[in-house]
């Protein structure tokens, strides 16, 4: 919020499910999730797991870049890292006219897989249309997900079994109840589920690279939902299905984490009650400069950038969603 309203001009944080991307989303500015490798994340005890990485935000796509260019490279201290780009992110953006995607994939909810409010639904649908406007390609394509969301929850169970197990024996009560969630489940899982999560992650991450064969960048919402109250934890519902955990609305994002790769959340209109709506654009691991390039693309054709920093104002929370 901070960004969106200028009062800072950039952020930066971490993103294992979308940490970066809905916050972006919910507020209408850009937010940028690197592949794994690409900014250190310093010396956590998660040091050679993929999942979670720290990134950049910014009110339009050229700060993300300029950011990025800070954050980049090789930190001895972090092996998953590796040197920066030789052209820098920024003189990427800066030629997105010139190599637009020629192909992108779109989907509003991987076929129906995922519960994905329906307003935000028709507008993401609508705005990824405004590609052809430059020639681009745009099609509805989408890989399997197969069983992702349990595979994701046992594999990110695992990163918080490591970060959290010694401090959940110790200081218990000083620890939410989200955090107890995860690091318990993650406790309770096999070498057997662990190995089935694994084959379900290397399963998708080869569907998700032939879909790359095809398509230059692969499109979805930035969110299952708008931003919703925030004395929530989580929406109940999405398009009327219960959520069975507060992950649960994360799959979007998650899929794209799993896959290890690359995605930008940029705005790209705003539901009947004023709340923003964004895109995700991915794109394959380590390509960077071709999500960034095609957010630019697409922030040229939306002009929304234009319409920052936001201007707070005063509303109510709409009703929640039912019939989806």
């Amino acid at each position: 919020m901070s960004v969106a309203t200028g009062e800072a001009w950039l952020a930066h944080g971490s993103d294992h499910a979308g940490s970066l991307r809905r916050p972006g989303t919910y507020c209408s500015v850009v937010g940028l999730r690197p592949s794994p490798g690409r900014v250190t994340r310093g010396t956590p005890n998660n040091l050679f797991a993929p999942l979670s990485v720290l990134g950049p935000m910014a009110r339009n796509v050229a700060d993300v870049a300029l950011f990025l260019d800070t954050m980049a490279g090789w930190d001895p201290a972090d092996p998953l890292t590796y040197d920066a780009p030789a052209e820098s992110y920024a003189a990427a953006v800066a030629g997105a006219e010139a190599h637009r995607p020629r192909r992108i994939a779109f989907t509003a909810d991987f076929n129906g897989a995922l519960p994905v409010d329906r307003e935000t639904r028709a507008i993401c649908a609508a705005a990824v249309r405004r590609f052809e406007e430059a020639g681009c390609v745009v099609e509805e394509a989408a890989p399997d997900l197969g069983d992702l969301q349990e595979a994701f929850l046992v594999l990110r169970s695992q990163h918080f079994v490591v970060d959290r197990e010694l401090q959940l024996a110790s200081h218990r009560d000083l620890i939410k109840p989200d955090i107890i969630w995860n690091t318990e489940r993650g406790l309770r899982e096999t070498p057997s589920r662990l190995a089935w999560a694994e084959r379900e992650r290397a399963a998708f991450y080869r569907r998700m690279a032939a879909l790359f064969a095809r398509y230059d960048v692969f499109v979805t919402p930035g969110a299952a939902t708008p931003a919703f109250d925030v004395m929530l934890r989580h929406p109940e519902s999405v398009a009327g299905v219960k959520l069975e955990n507060y992950m649960a609305a994360s799959m979007l994002n998650a899929a794209i984490t799993v896959a290890g790769c690359p995605a930008v959340a940029v705005p790209c209109g705003f539901d009947q009650h004023g709340r923003p709506i964004g895109l995700q654009i991915a794109a394959p691991p380590r390509r960077e400069e071709r999500a960034l390039r095609a957010a630019a693309l697409f922030e040229r054709l939306s002009g929304l950038d234009k319409r920052l920093p936001v201007e707070p104002r005063a509303g109510a929370v709409p009703p929640v969603e039912g019939a989806g």
